[in-house]
């Protein structure tokens, strides 16, 4: 339980510190006038409070990821308070301050934008696709939960719930976003704040003791901690779909210095969501044998339906309920608006987005894949999500660096996360069964390649800027 604790301490230091340091970096000016001014237009341009951003935020970027994910990654033992720690503070804070930040700095522009302006064109290419590509998994993934869900407790059948909750997603998507998303996400943003604490409370109460430190896997499949659980625990550390929701709630911001509160103050928020679930899950059950079975029974939805109902009663089914159904659909929605977003800024130069009903067509050319993928079998989807997501926030580290490096800054913040992570997702490519399937240490060599090849290029760049820094010295001396 010391660790638990611990672990609780860190997260909310990591805030009141390392996230002043980050901001500090970036250098906030409130003097600024921020897009949700200078491009007001009452759709997704909308000056909001910092608040009701973070709530917002809180939500797009958490829905049942930090549950399922953690519930998942609980399955490694106490390593896993590790990763939600340091990830959180040191990799998804850094990462979604400055996705916010850049965007908001560069008119709310969409995150391919920004990939596109500091590590060029042929990389924003790429991550266009893949960026879409994610918000098509992402969509789809959690919404055939919901939709089954809805069937078993109302009368309507499979089909009709998935296309009901599909209709929302399209409303959501392309109405202002002060009419849905931000009237109601606020409240399902604290529904689950307290549905964690509630959880916390209880667990702590109870009679089993959650587990302390052990650097021991204790995963029973003997799946390796390097890089599986860097992929399993991804919206409860760093998340790339973080980046992709980012820029809705940056065209909301009324000031430069409500970033740290909404950007780092989500991430750090998701965090603590996730170690209470990943404590749950690990606790609950008894170990991760319990849990692998529990798992293997019901899924993650049913061990959160257990855990809830049997720690908090009448009240903790209510809450799982909402959770399962509530919290997947506001990620699915954003998923499409951010998608939306994204397709506008590729086609303005061809379609304007402004015309009446361009957000409608725009959002159906994601929203119809969505929909077909949404029906096949939700593990296949979750395991491409998985590696997508993460390379999506990596790329997003590297342009936090480039950016840095560029203003002549401390890139390192950035630039370490960074390496960490390109080592993750180059590790997990040739390890993983939906990439090459090749032997353990066969990955780990062919990672480390890779990684170290990031690294060389790294250096280079940092000589350039230093070399380019000095030039200009000598100019202006002159």
């Amino acid at each position: 339980m010391a660790t638990f604790f611990a672990a609780l301490l860190l997260l909310v230091g990591g805030y009141a510190v390392y996230s002043k340091i980050v901001e500090r970096v970036f250098v906030v000016d409130d003097t600024n006038e921020t897009p949700a001014y200078t491009k007001q237009d009452e759709m997704d341009y909308v000056p909001m409070s910092w608040w009701k951003g973070s709530l917002i935020q809180l939500l797009n970027i958490a829905g049942l990821g930090p549950i399922f994910g953690a519930v998942a990654g609980a399955l490694y033992g106490p390593v896993a308070f590790i990763w939600i720690v340091l990830g959180t503070i040191f990799a998804g804070g850094v990462h979604d301050y400055f996705s916010g930040m850049l965007s908001l700095r560069h008119g709310g522009a969409q995150y391919p934008t920004l990939v596109g302006r500091y590590l060029g064109n042929a990389v924003k290419k790429a991550i266009n696709v893949i960026s879409l590509i994610l918000m098509v998994l992402v969509a789809a993934a959690f919404t055939a939960g919901p939709a089954q869900l809805i069937a078993q407790i109302t009368p309507l059948g499979f089909m009709s719930a998935l296309a009901l909750v599909f209709f929302y997603f399209i409303l959501a998507a392309v109405l202002p976003v002060n009419k849905i998303i931000g009237r109601i996400y606020p409240l399902f943003g604290a529904i689950l704040i307290f549905m964690a604490v509630a959880i916390a409370a209880a667990l702590l109460m109870g009679d089993k003791p959650i587990p302390n430190l052990t650097l021991e896997n204790l995963h029973p499949g003997e799946l390796p901690i390097w890089p599986l659980l860097m992929v399993t625990i991804s919206c409860g550390a760093i998340s790339g779909f973080h980046c992709t929701q980012s820029p809705i709630v940056s065209r909301t911001m009324k000031k430069e210095s409500d970033g740290r509160k909404i950007f780092y103050g989500a991430m750090v928020a998701e965090g603590v969501i996730a170690l209470i679930w990943a404590a749950a899950g690990m606790t609950f059950f008894g170990g991760t044998g319990g849990l692998q079975e529990a798992l293997a029974a019901g899924g993650p939805a049913g061990v959160v339906n257990e855990i809830s109902t049997s720690l908090l009663g009448t009240l903790g089914g209510i809450l799982a309920v909402l959770g399962v159904i509530i919290l997947p659909i506001t990620t699915g929605d954003t998923a499409l608006r951010s998608s939306r977003m994204m397709l506008a800024e590729m086609m303005e130069k061809f379609v304007n987005p402004e015309k009446k009903m361009v957000p409608v067509f725009i959002t159906l050319a994601v929203g119809v894949p969505a929909f077909i993928l949404s029906t096949i079998d939700y593990s296949f989807l979750w395991r491409y999500v998985g590696w997508t997501n993460q390379v999506v926030a990596t790329v997003m580290l590297w342009t936090a660096a480039s950016y840095l490096l560029k203003e002549g800054k401390a890139h390192l913040i950035a630039g370490v996360p960074a390496l960490f992570m390109s080592g993750v997702v180059c590790t997990y490519i040739f390890y993983a069964p939906e990439g090459f399937g090749f032997s353990y240490n066969t990955s780990l060599l062919a990672g480390g390649v890779l990684t170290l090849g990031i690294l060389a290029l790294y250096v280079w760049k940092i000589i350039q800027h230093k070399q380019k820094r000095a030039i200009q010295r000598k100019t202006v001396a002159a």
